[in-house]
């Protein structure tokens, strides 16, 4: 089913869903972080490539196609570093409420070049690790990142 989330919020309408959803750490060759800047917040925040599984699809597979449709990139994964399921409640701008479980990948780049799709982010660039905005979402999944952990679940 293509448009799971649209199918399940016309049922359901705004109110709190469960979803799952996957992400990348896309590394460069100095291992520095590829990070978007959200187009679609009211407010400025920096998060990693990603988005909600459609039906069908396994967690890598959500991860390799919303990377491609955010950044134009094609990435292969280098470890799977975890599954987030504790404080993941989000709301967005047009209502919808979700409790949102992340599958995080740590990959690199196979081909392409890294362009924002300004649907979803307005802004892409590379950061180190040690120096990513304040305003990043995923402060638990980069301190994971950063102690080398992998194939955890929180």
């Amino acid at each position: 089913m293509a448009n799971y989330i649209k199918w399940i919020r016309e049922r359901v309408g705004h109110d709190p869903i469960i979803l799952n959803a996957s992400a990348a750490f896309i590394l460069n060759d100095e291992d520095k972080v590829l990070l978007l800047r959200r187009s679609d917040r009211n407010e400025e925040i920096w998060g990693v490539p990603g988005g909600m599984m459609e039906i069908g699809e396994s967690a890598e597979d959500t991860m390799k196609r919303e990377v491609l449709e955010e950044t134009g990139l094609n990435v292969k994964v280098e470890k799977f570093l975890g599954a987030y399921t504790k404080d993941r409640f989000d709301s967005y701008p047009n209502g919808d409420k979700a409790y949102v479980i992340l599958f995080v990948f740590v990959c690199r780049v196979i081909d392409g070049t890294p362009i924002a799709d300004n649907e979803e982010a307005a802004e892409l660039r590379y950061f180190n690790p040690e120096n990513f905005p304040t305003n990043f979402r995923h402060k638990q999944v980069l301190e994971d990142y950063k102690s080398n952990l992998s194939g955890i679940i929180r």
